[in-house]
């Protein structure tokens, strides 16, 4: 069993940035595949990025890449999302989630197992 608790969201400019840590309880969550999803008002949970659990496979959704950078830190037992050169699109709550041991990145919200409660992430323009 995982928990997940995001922290990190709030309130800045366009162009600004922000940085998003999601905290996993669990001594296995280091094999755990792990993504960032968000979910804007009216609208589906899409895929931001994922990360496999040796950390060095990443993959990130087309609206993001180049701005924003997923990385996890096993001794910590996190995983976090920097996100730069923000955009008002980006405005959503931000959810982090867990796939069970040793499975490739999954794009699809149905591929993850666990879910944390998410942290708003509001970008003015």
């Amino acid at each position: 069993q995982v928990q997940l608790v995001e922290s990190g969201g709030g309130l800045v400019q366009a162009g600004g940035s922000l940085s998003l840590s999601c905290a996993a309880s669990g001594r296995t969550f280091s094999s755990y595949v792990t993504g960032w999803f968000r979910q804007a008002p009216g609208k589906e949970r899409e895929f931001v990025a994922g990360i496999n659990w040796t950390g060095r496979n990443t993959v990130y959704a087309d609206s993001v890449k180049g701005r924003f950078t997923i990385s996890r830190d096993s001794a910590k037992n996190t995983v976090n999302l920097q996100m730069n050169s923000l955009k008002p699109e980006d405005t959503a709550v931000y959810y982090c989630a867990a796939r069970r041991p040793f499975k490739v990145i999954g794009t699809s919200m149905y591929e993850y197992d666990y879910w944390g409660q998410g942290t708003q992430v509001t970008v003015s323009s």
